[in-house]
């Protein structure tokens, strides 16, 4: 199932598999589409909650395959649709089926500052992610530090080995939380602008024929 999000409605489209609901969310041809990557539990869908929401739940249940984000930004004078991809539980195989990264602008990356495994995991997570779309802009979340405010005073090697841009944020109480996903859209859209990958420019130019086509 693709869980879709926007404003403050929430609906479902039902597919068979993980794939075709990838598939499915791949074909409505986003603007820019940010993805997000993390361990089970680490709060990506409460980040997203609170940012697109503000209204920040307690618990929230997952969903089968993904959970789609819709959110709409004005970018140089034009209104775009964003897709942020949440993995929706997926992340419990470790491993995240191709169609996840497939033109994917950004990846936030999120783990737990109230468990190190969870730290540990984004190697796994970014290498991964570097067999697919290496070149994109990452940001690294470092979440739930209003659980443990000493966090935010710890330096994570990860960021400055990979060139990430760090957040020490909170979904509970907002910590930066708006921030990170300004500065995910800015980059990824600055990532479009100048990016010379062969695939996307391809797909670019059978989005464009379909849209005339449908005129």
């Amino acid at each position: 199932m693709v869980e879709e999000k926007e404003g403050g409605g929430s609906g479902g489209v039902m597919a068979s598999d993980a794939t075709d609901a990838f598939d499915a969310a791949n074909a409505e041809h986003p603007y820019l589409k940010i993805i997000i990557l993390g361990d089970s539990a680490v709060g990506k869908s409460k980040l997203f909650d609170r940012f697109h929401l503000n209204d920040y739940k307690e618990y929230r249940y997952s969903t089968y395959a993904l959970t789609l984000y819709r959110h709409k930004v004005d970018l140089d004078g034009q209104e775009r649709l964003i897709h942020f991809w949440d993995t929706a539980g997926q992340e419990i195989f470790n491993s995240m089926h191709p169609s996840y990264y497939f033109q994917a602008h950004a990846c936030i990356m999120v783990f737990d500052v109230l468990r190190k495994v969870t730290y540990k995991n984004l190697t796994m997570w970014h290498e991964e992610l570097c067999q697919h779309r290496p070149d994109i802009p990452v940001l690294l979340v470092a979440n739930k530090i209003d659980a443990n405010p000493k966090a935010s005073q710890m330096k994570f090697n990860m960021a400055s080995k990979y060139n990430m841009k760090l957040y020490y944020c909170s979904a509970s109480d907002g910590t930066n939380v708006v921030k990170v996903f300004k500065d995910a859209i800015v980059a990824a859209h600055e990532y479009k602008k100048k990016t010379t990958d062969f695939m996307d420019a391809v797909m670019e130019e059978l989005q464009l024929m379909d849209e005339d086509g449908d005129a």
